[in-house]
């Protein structure tokens, strides 16, 4: 059973990748992860668009949010528990939240730049395949 749930974005393509990295790491299965984006998931504790406007995670029975969610993520993946560990420190997960209000205002822009990429990609692919 998972020790910690995590709430993502799978309409991002940036969420998506770090997800898909975590879900890499995470050979124990010590983390569930539900995505927010799906109309299928139901078991959004707060609401969905508070849970899509940031990234979330119930460690303990305790809802946290923002750099305290993904340090709660990384204790429960043995390669980055000393970094998640590292972030119960106050001065630690206060630069870490810092870091991460950073990236909200640059998140909307990257993902349309990975959108773009992805797309181009995509054309590419369909490009190079050879007609039957």
């Amino acid at each position: 059973m998972a020790e910690v749930i995590v709430w993502f974005d799978g309409g991002c393509p940036l969420c998506r990748r770090e997800i898909a990295v975590m879900r890499r790491l995470d050979r124990g299965g010590a983390i569930q992860f539900l995505d927010v984006a799906s109309p299928d998931e139901e078991s959004c504790p707060i609401d969905r668009a508070e849970l899509l406007a940031r990234f979330h995670a119930l460690e303990d029975g305790r809802l946290v949010s923002g750099a305290a969610a993904f340090a709660a993520m990384w204790r429960a993946i043995p390669t980055l528990r000393p970094l998640g560990l590292l972030a119960r420190n106050a001065l630690v997960l206060g630069m870490l939240e810092a870091a991460y209000l950073a990236f909200l205002r640059v998140r909307p822009r990257l993902q349309r730049l990975i959108t773009q990429l992805e797309a181009r990609s995509s054309r590419r692919r369909l490009e190079v395949r050879p007609r039957p």
